[in-house]
């Protein structure tokens, strides 16, 4: 049997299935950046300005990240008023972002760069779309503990929800600076 120190230091099952689902959504994204890379040095690659609405996205991003930190803290604090706001305003922040995307998408498509024009754009198209979706994925959890905070009779105070959101959360964001960061330099 474990002793209560042992058991203390033990990853909830929650958090370690996260934790690997990360690792597999950074590999993947590893594998777009490096095909984007290696097809970048053929003669028919046209680089092209990002859109600056994505510009702003990465503000309201950045945003939420600190909106879901400082949702945690009042979670954990018991303050389920400041928690409701603030998980509100998260999930708020990435629709936002979500709509951005799409705007930079049809700014994209105006200026002669829809999906199937070029391979530079689609490869945009394809990584940022990839990365809005798991945004919006996100965002439903966001919305899961939002009704869940609206609950009439709370039967646990358990923080783990919260901090599995808040790491996936906090992970999309750095997701989202390393692959416009990757964007501004490897054009």
């Amino acid at each position: 049997m474990l002793t209560m120190n042992a058991q203390k230091n033990k990853i909830h099952p929650h958090k370690y299935s996260m934790w690997i689902a990360m690792a597999s959504i950074t590999m993947m994204f590893i594998g777009f950046t490096s095909a984007y890379v290696v097809k970048r040095a053929q003669a028919n690659w046209l680089s092209f300005e990002l859109p600056p609405v994505f510009y702003v996205s990465t503000v309201l991003i950045l945003l939420s990240s600190l909106t879901i930190y400082l949702a945690q803290r009042q979670f954990k604090a018991r303050n389920m008023s400041a928690y409701k706001q603030l998980i509100s305003v998260t999930a708020l922040l990435g629709i936002a972002f979500a709509v951005c995307q799409v705007i930079g998408f049809t700014d994209m498509k105006n200026h002669g760069l829809p999906l199937n024009s070029t391979v530079s754009a689609s490869f945009i198209y394809v990584i940022v779309g990839t990365h809005v979706l798991h945004v919006l994925g996100g965002v439903v959890v966001l919305m899961v503990l939002f009704v869940r905070a609206f609950r009439t009779r709370i039967r646990t105070y358990s923080a783990v929800p919260i901090e599995v959101a808040s790491t996936y959360w906090h992970f999309v964001d750095g997701l989202w600076i390393y692959l416009l960061i990757f964007f501004s330099l490897a054009r």
